[in-house]
């Protein structure tokens, strides 16, 4: 019986991640460059209510989108690709190279764990954790691209004996861990989980 289970999904899996786990991580790396161009448009004021029509008599503040300001400067999607990207740096005792600016560094550092995604899922201690922060910053500037609101979280409590914690999944929530008792609930268990009233 096979008792190996994908890191992620936790699922049954012949590797550490499955095939596909690992291809949406690759995904979302490839798609970060051009989110984060794509955001340019995010910080413009035409994006903001007024239809791009200057207000008559007085000036007023330019409507920027903070949050999509906040992932294009330096330390947004840049920090995250590069946090993950020096952490690997360290371990291979590789160099870790240098970019002149914001957009080159998303490019070069989403490159360097694109090359390295196969060894970072067989042997990283926090894939998980590089996963999941790949995907939420992904997810959060194509929102802001797109105009798409984020999934709904929904409150459902644990299937285990004596557990009466509760948990919060989405509809693409990969996994959950009990924060009660510890059990791991994949994908599938963890929207069959029993939805609870929230305290009136």
């Amino acid at each position: 019986m096979n008792d190996t289970y994908c890191e992620l999904c936790f699922r049954p899996a012949a590797s550490r991640v499955h095939d596909g786990c690992q291809q949406k991580i690759r995904q979302n790396l490839l798609d970060l460059p051009g989110l984060y161009a794509a955001l340019a448009d995010a910080l413009q004021p035409t994006r903001r209510g007024d239809g791009g029509r200057a207000s008559s008599g007085r000036t007023a503040p330019i409507p920027c989108n903070l949050e999509a300001l906040d992932l294009r400067a330096r330390g947004g999607i840049e920090g995250v690709l590069a946090t993950w990207s020096a952490d690997l740096c360290e371990r291979e005792q590789w160099q870790l190279p240098q970019y002149g600016t914001v957009e080159a560094a998303v490019q070069g550092y989403a490159d360097i764990l694109l090359r390295n995604l196969t060894m970072i899922c067989d042997e990283h201690p926090a894939v998980r954790e590089f996963a999941t922060e790949i995907r939420q910053i992904a997810g959060q500037a194509n929102r802001l691209v797109t105009g798409e609101k984020p999934a709904r979280r929904i409150p459902v409590g644990c299937a285990q004996p004596a557990c009466y914690a509760v948990l919060s999944v989405t509809i693409d929530t990969p996994g959950v861990r009990c924060h009660g008792c510890g059990h791991q609930y994949g994908h599938t268990e963890a929207l069959q989980l029993t939805p609870v009233r929230a305290a009136a």
